[in-house]
């Protein structure tokens, strides 16, 4: 991927029913999926159109019994990825696994900020630029924000402009759960906020477009998923709804309401 250091450029799900999932996501998203051709795993890749946005990877049992459990991770893209293992855990940072090659793709590896939450970061080697994040405009299917819950959110915000060079783009004050700061990378690319007390634990949140927010509740209600919360208005007139999959994974998404629907 040619895209710069710091962007996000691809969006993987965990979980322990990759058939099952893709028959979720294809439904909420119209994605359309492609075996990948690692021998070892059970992964597939998902696209929006012709774009390839992540890939699905089966929870095997001896990988949930080690800890890992439904959910959705972003790839964040370095120059060089060991000189961003060392800044990574020079800052309090960890990592958890590699870095590993892929053949064709570039270097990857699993890290923690240091609040312990969880991304993969990836040095490409194809030359090929990822629009899974939609930066430039709204695309259906794609991701269009970013979302850090952190249990540290001055000492998040430092680490992450430190090590990605992102930088803080304004804030919106949300009461008595603190501000919301915007996070811009050449474009605005998400926001970071103080966990609520009710969420489980600290992580990141990936909010995938859809055509009518409605319309997506409802049938992520109608193929097993459980909607938390939404559809809520936010700034800039899109709405959005959080919910956990038929295999156990939050997911998030936001869209327009269509009145007709919404009706």
């Amino acid at each position: 991927m040619t895209n710069p250091h710091g962007e996000f450029v691809w969006y993987e799900l965990m979980t322990p029913d990759i058939e099952g999932a893709s028959a979720f996501y294809g439904a909420l998203l119209g994605w359309t999926f492609a075996a990948s051709s690692q021998p070892d795993m059970d992964y597939r890749f998902f696209s929006a159109g012709s774009e390839q946005i992540g890939g699905f990877l089966a929870l095997t049992p001896a990988m949930q019994q080690g800890g890992a459990q439904p959910g959705w991770l972003g790839y964040i893209a370095v120059d060089d990825i060991d000189a961003a293992i060392g800044a990574i855990t020079a800052t309090g940072g960890a990592l958890h696994m590699g870095p590993q090659h892929i053949p064709g793709t570039g270097r990857f590896a699993l890290v923690a900020d240091p609040q312990g939450v969880v991304f993969y970061i990836m040095q490409d080697t194809s030359g090929e630029t990822s629009q899974a994040f939609a930066a430039d405009m709204p695309r259906v299917g794609h991701c269009a924000w970013n979302e850090l819950a952190t249990t540290d959110q001055a000492g998040a915000m430092a680490f992450y402009t430190q090590t990605f060079g992102w930088v803080k783009d304004g804030e919106m004050d949300m009461g008595a759960m603190g501000s919301y700061e915007f996070i811009r990378h050449g474009s605005v690319i998400g926001a970071m906020m103080t966990k609520p007390p009710e969420m489980p634990f600290a992580c990141w949140s990936c909010y995938f477009r859809v055509a009518d927010i409605d319309a997506a509740a409802a049938t992520a209600s109608a193929k097993g998923g459980h909607v938390l919360f939404g559809p809520s208005e936010v700034p800039g007139g899109d709405f959005i709804i959080t919910g956990i999959d038929p295999q156990g994974a939050p997911f998030s998404l936001v869209g327009q309401r269509n009145q007709a629907t919404a009706a």
